[in-house]
């Protein structure tokens, strides 16, 4: 699935700050929208402190982060006690939205299918098209600074 080009699914999300987040709250920004499979695994804590350390750079090009994940909020408010993540995460429980977005379903772990959680990244303009996508991301802890080269390069053309 490859989302660029095309309108954003909606969504309507739980969030660790106690608020239930859908698609239209952030129309008025360029939304970071970044699906990882668990909250405090190697990789994923590796993705989330690096977009944690570059959050103000995201801020300053009119960005916001938000993660997603399955895990539950009580798992999200310890991951983000343990790493003092800044931003929203989000629980997908069912991985419905995860699935919209095409960061749930049958990927190869070690070389066996399985159908799990997709590490990939959209990001979605203020009128809710989806200007860049990263279906699969291979490497978690060198993805946050591809995203803001992404940023920086939109910011030039601006």
């Amino acid at each position: 699935m490859f989302l660029e080009g095309h309108r954003a699914p909606d969504f309507s999300l739980q969030g660790s700050d106690g608020k239930v987040h859908t698609l239209k709250d952030y129309s008025d920004k360029i939304l970071v929208l970044f699906f990882y499979p668990r909250d405090n695994t190697p990789g994923c804590t590796a993705e989330a402190v690096g977009f944690s350390k570059l959050q103000p750079l995201f801020e300053q090009l009119g960005a916001v982060l938000v993660g997603v994940s399955k895990d539950s909020m009580k798992s999200h408010d310890k991951f983000i006690a343990d790493f003092k993540i800044p931003f929203t995460l989000l629980s997908d429980p069912t991985a419905a939205v995860m699935t919209a977005y095409g960061a749930y379903g049958e990927k190869d772990q070690y070389g066996k299918t399985v159908v799990g959680s997709i590490r990939s990244t959209v990001v979605i303009a203020p009128d809710g098209t989806v200007i860049k996508h990263w279906p699969k991301i291979p490497k978690a802890s060198e993805h946050p600074d591809k995203v803001l080269d992404f940023f920086k390069m939109l910011a030039k053309g601006r």
